[in-house]
């Protein structure tokens, strides 16, 4: 049993294994709960689908397109083994970031790896229940070629922020310990 510590003093990540998987995968669930209930408004509310688009702004529509494939519909998935198989990809690599989250030093690295594990299963829910994922959000106003939706924002959203958290911080440590030593 580890001794408590005086007060005012912190608990250091060490002793507490837990934080980091409970604070990124409750960070996953925000953004899955956020992308299920985006595409239901767009699919029962707005009907969509029946539509095909809507207008917004110059730089910003809202275009119903089905994406068999995987990010930027690349790798489409045809068949019932394609599709399982792309399901099976997307929950192998949300594992990897899982594991990888277990160790995350600080809550930016737990918040960014929980934005991806999220996005990635936000997808899967999709390509489990239409056979294919709901993209909606479509910048192409901005030149931006791809329509998109919330997961797939926080998956790009969290890669993004990995590579900054790398770059700003490194690996390892947390910042705090890395400057007082």
């Amino acid at each position: 049993m580890t001794p408590p510590l005086p007060a005012g003093k912190a608990v250091p990540m060490s002793a507490q294994p837990a934080r980091p998987l409970l604070t990124g995968l409750a960070f996953a669930a925000v953004i899955v709960a956020a992308d299920q209930a985006v595409k239901a408004w767009i699919l029962e509310v707005v009907r969509l689908p029946l539509i095909g688009k809507i207008e917004i702004s110059g730089i910003f529509d809202l275009t119903y397109v089905e994406n068999h494939g995987v990010s930027f519909g690349l790798l489409k998935a045809g068949s019932m083994v394609e599709r399982y198989g792309l399901v099976a990809l997307s929950l192998g690599i949300a594992g990897l970031f899982i594991s990888w989250l277990r160790t995350a030093p600080r809550l930016t690295t737990m918040l960014v790896l929980g934005g991806v594990i999220g996005g990635a299963i936000g997808n899967v829910i999709d390509r489990i229940r239409f056979g294919y994922v709901v993209d909606f959000l479509d910048f192409s106003g901005l030149y931006f070629p791809w329509v998109f939706n919330v997961a797939d924002a926080a998956i790009t959203l969290g890669a993004i922020g990995l590579m900054l958290d790398y770059m700003i911080n490194g690996e390892g440590e947390p910042a705090a310990k890395k400057s007082s030593g």
